[in-house]
């Protein structure tokens, strides 16, 4: 019997967990594996970054789970510095160039995993190409803006956003010692937020000493006639003195090579695929990470969710399918948490935004409780703020904001979500209690309870 060629494009989360996985279940005399990464690095975690640069991770090479030498070893072809320029689906192979030679060369393959993953969004304006401005998604743009940290003349940093990335980079380069201005659009940071609940961080960022500035819309990078950035100006003519510039607008899925080839892309120009990541039409074809778009089971809508938890499924269930077996990605809830300095965030299921777009009627509930009991030390503020379908009382989305003990909560939230699961039937689950963990009502059950209420005062 042939061997098998499998051919990876992307050497982080989804295309070495696919690999890794393929490999334990068929060996090197059934199927040949070769995989491609543009970068330096594998299998790392890019989550792990601005902890990295913030201090709290010392050394680099902890965020790698696995090296290229390990995959090697392994039996995987793994080869680094090496740019996929063309898929070409008709002959089956993908050509390829050596980034620090310039040769190129074409491999063929009988199944192929995309996981080409997510860039950082660039603004197209005046100035975005000067030296200083940084935008952080891989492991090698870590390094480069560590080397820029390390080599800065000043002590000034503008965060262009204030998504995850942007409040994460904030709090790293506030641990570094810099001044940090945070620009962004909206009308509070944390757009994957509620305004209202956006309003906490807002408050509790400035608090910290991290200055943020709404409203406002970055219209070009000046630089000091040397090619290194020294300032950000704004569409109003605000000018913000940086010595370094970090862009977390946020991230766009990685599908050049998809599009040329005429491979399926949704809405945020992701890649569609079913529920075994096949991609759609081509039964040879996988793909996964943050280069594709899930199902939002709140939703029932495809969207771009880039997160590494998602990427490493992916990578196993695709990694399933291609070593002949079965595994399946259902979808999400939307399920993220973060922080900034000692404030915890999270948020699973639909924003109100998202709910109106959605087409659904839907009633909120708020409360402020604390994170242990009340009198027991150490027990800090926290705000549950939730959402319900009107007529069914179905849980919508849950969105967190506190002290530490706060952001987990937020799991209870997501699995009930997952489940379909009612306000009231909330209410009812039998949550764990001891005055150090939790008040005698979990705030999540007292938001509940209240969404209830509201469910029953709205009405039909």
């Amino acid at each position: 019997m042939a061997v098998e060629r499998l051919v990876v494009v992307g050497g982080d989360a989804a295309g070495m967990s696919a690999a890794s996985q393929a490999r334990r279940l068929k060996g090197p005399a059934e199927l040949e594996i070769t995989a491609f990464e543009r970068g330096r690095f594998t299998s790392y975690s890019a989550c792990g970054i601005p902890y990295w640069i913030g201090g709290g991770v010392t050394d680099r090479d902890d965020l790698i789970a696995r090296t290229p030498e390990e995959h090697r070893a392994r039996g995987i072809d793994l080869r680094t510095r090496t740019e996929v320029l063309e898929l070409d689906l008709a002959g089956n192979r993908v050509r390829a160039r050596d980034l620090d030679s310039g040769a190129e060369s074409w491999t063929g393959f009988d199944k192929l995993v995309l996981a080409t993953g997510a860039r950082p969004v660039r603004p197209r304006m005046p100035g975005i190409g000067a030296h200083g401005v940084h935008g952080v998604q891989t492991l090698d743009d870590g390094q480069r803006l560590m080397d820029t940290l390390e080599r800065a003349g000043g002590r000034r940093a503008v965060v262009v956003g204030a998504g995850y990335i942007g409040v994460e980079m904030a709090e790293a380069l506030l641990h570094r010692g810099f001044e940090v201005t945070v620009l962004h659009r909206d009308e509070q940071p944390m757009s994957t937020l509620d305004p209202d609940m956006g309003g906490l961080v807002n408050t509790a960022m400035n608090r910290m000493g991290i200055r943020t500035v709404a409203g406002a819309e970055v219209a070009e990078v000046l630089d000091d006639g040397a090619g290194r950035a020294r300032a950000v100006r704004t569409a109003s003519g605000d000018e913000y003195a940086a010595d370094v510039v970090v862009l977390g607008i946020g991230v766009e899925p990685r599908t050049g090579l998809a599009r040329a080839a005429g491979l399926p892309l949704g809405t945020s120009g992701g890649l569609l695929t079913d529920l075994s990541m096949r991609v759609r039409g081509y039964g040879h074809i996988w793909a996964g990470g943050d280069c594709v778009e899930v199902l939002d089971l709140v939703a029932g809508r495809h969207r771009h969710v880039p997160l590494g938890t998602h990427a490493n499924k992916h990578g196993q269930v695709i990694g399933s399918g291609v070593g002949g077996g079965y595994a399946t990605f259902p979808g999400v809830v939307g399920t993220a948490v973060s922080k900034v300095c000692d404030l915890e965030i999270a948020r699973t299921g639909l924003r109100e935004s998202d709910a109106r777009e959605a087409g659904l009627q839907f009633v909120t509930a708020t409360v402020a409780s604390t994170t242990a009991a009340g009198y027991y030390p150490g027990a800090a503020r926290m705000t549950v703020k939730m959402l319900a379908e009107r007529r069914t009382g179905r849980l919508l989305g849950v969105q967190i904001v506190g002290g530490a003990g706060s952001a987990k909560r937020v799991d209870v939230a997501a699995v009930a979500l997952t489940a379909g699961m009612t306000v009231e039937q909330v209410v009812a689950l039998d949550l764990g209690y001891a005055p150090p963990f939790s008040p005698v009502w979990d705030p999540v059950l007292v938001a509940a309870r209240k969404a209830v209420a509201a469910v029953r005062s709205a009405g039909v």
